[in-house]
């Protein structure tokens, strides 16, 4: 079952709130990282694009065999996977925020759409605030997202680490039935603090990506 957002927030709202959700990053070990390799310096904050998109796709090619072993004999477990939104499941940093949608990153939507075929519910962990959560709706099922639930911060998350709200939003997942087979994002904060069999870790390049 997939989430139909009912409203949207305009992309000037937008702008003004994502400021908002930068969250300081704690240090975790994932375990597949993103290839370590310096990005060539671009004028998108220093990040060579072509590059990161080629060290997304090394990443998921990795998860990929993964999900299709353990969806195999899934049985009646009912299994889900978690993805972070800005710059794992959309391209954030290279697309002007006020220029809607922003469009997804296309590795991390074939993983999604795959294990939406495979069962699996797939469920959105981000640091971004509640004011956004319609637009954020809107943006992923308009970039191909299949969206069975999506966690946002509320009003105090926002003045405390993105890691310790991530975590408690995967443990809710899980009170509701889901095993969660993997987790997927950009930053540590994304995913330390367990709640996942395995982790998957995009590149930052250095805390360059948030």
């Amino acid at each position: 079952m997939h989430i139909r957002s009912t409203t949207s927030r305009t992309a000037a709202a937008f702008a003004a709130t994502l400021a908002l959700v930068a969250a300081p990053v704690t240090s975790a070990t994932a375990v597949v990282a993103a290839p370590a390799r310096a990005a060539t310096t671009t004028a998108a904050g220093g990040v060579d694009y072509d590059l990161w998109r080629q060290d997304v796709a090394a990443v998921a090619a990795e998860a990929r065999p993964w999900l299709e072993a353990r969806t195999k004999n899934a049985g009646t477990e009912r299994q889900a996977i978690v993805l972070d939104i800005d710059n794992t499941a959309l391209e954030t940093h290279f697309h002007p925020i006020w220029v809607q949608p922003v469009p997804a990153v296309a590795d991390v939507r074939e993983l999604a759409r795959y294990a939406d075929s495979r069962g699996v519910a797939v469920f959105f962990v981000t640091a971004r605030p509640d004011i956004v959560r319609a637009l954020t709706e809107w943006n992923l099922e308009r970039a191909g997202y299949p969206v069975d639930g999506l966690y946002v911060r509320d009003l105090p998350d926002i003045f405390h680490g993105a890691g310790p709200y991530k975590i408690r939003a995967r443990a809710k997942i899980e009170t509701k039935g889901y095993k969660i087979i993997a987790n997927i994002g950009n930053n540590d904060s994304d995913l330390v603090g367990g709640h996942a069999e395995r982790t998957f870790k995009l590149p930052d390049y250095g805390g360059k990506l948030f």
